[in-house]
């Protein structure tokens, strides 16, 4: 255990008590770097894996630190005693965590030592020699797929989406994790019955995987691409309203898995 105590990475943030990232109550370490840019993302100091300034509140930021293993588990293990009366645990995000695989999965590996459930948030974007090393760490795998056209796919992202279905069939086969798909649920981009209907589709053909995500577009994120100094290629794009929401999760029901807004 000591060993990979000492594995390093880099984060911007810790997140105590979530609910809404895996199961129960969980701690979300938001680790640093991303291979797509997402036109709606509302974490955009993540994507460079750089450590960067940001202007916050008018004055400047660093987002971004190196940690090992051993740094972050004092701040996991505070919180076990909410984890056992919930049923939560840790969850790694960013970014995407599994673009640093030389401290991801020992993370994972220091919580599964102290018993604590483990899961992760992912584009799948990905090598799978990567991926491999996480699965046997791992409770839950929540995975978004985002669009079935990879065109339209590497338009709003940059990159295409083949190897993140591919990676999806693999997750769903290894049979290892209990794998969610998500799907951020984006107007222009893939907020019309057919496209969801057509996720929800794929979803459904992955062995095992028996539920489905709506995530609902917001711009919780916004002013940050402002302090960054970028613009927010969404921006003027109206909310979803709800009861079209209510429409696809009816949709994405018609593939036979249990479907939600929100988690």
């Amino acid at each position: 255990m000591e060993n990979y105590m000492k594995a390093k990475g880099r984060i911007f943030d810790i997140q105590k008590y979530s609910i809404h990232d895996g199961p129960g109550i969980r701690t979300i370490v938001f680790l640093k770097g991303c291979a797509l840019r997402c036109r709606w993302c509302c974490n955009p100091e993540s994507q460079e894996f750089d450590i960067q300034t940001m202007m916050f509140e008018g004055k400047e930021k660093v987002m971004g630190y190196d940690v090992t293993v051993e740094d972050v588990m004092p701040a996991i293990l505070q919180d076990t005693f909410y984890y056992n009366r919930s049923g939560g645990g840790v969850t790694l995000s960013g970014g995407e965590a599994l673009l640093q695989p030389n401290f991801g999965p020992h993370l994972l590996h220091a919580c599964k030592d102290y018993g604590i459930n483990t899961a992760i948030e992912t584009t799948g974007f990905a090598r799978w020699e990567f991926i491999e090393k996480y699965l046997p760490y791992l409770d839950y795998v929540l995975m978004d797929i985002k669009h079935m056209n990879s065109a339209k796919h590497k338009e709003f992202t940059t990159q295409p989406n083949e190897l993140i279905h591919e990676n999806a069939k693999r997750i769903a086969e290894s049979g290892m994790v209990d794998l969610t798909i998500r799907v951020p649920v984006i107007p222009t981009f893939n907020a019309t019955p057919e496209e969801i209907y057509d996720i929800a589709m794929f979803a459904a053909s992955l062995k095992g995987v028996k539920k489905l995500h709506l995530l609902p577009y917001h711009r919780l994120g916004q002013g940050k691409y402002d302090g960054l100094g970028r613009e927010y290629k969404l921006d003027g794009i109206d909310l979803i309203p709800n009861e079209y929401m209510q429409e696809l999760l009816e949709v994405a029901k018609k593939s036979g898995l249990k479907c939600q807004i929100g988690g």
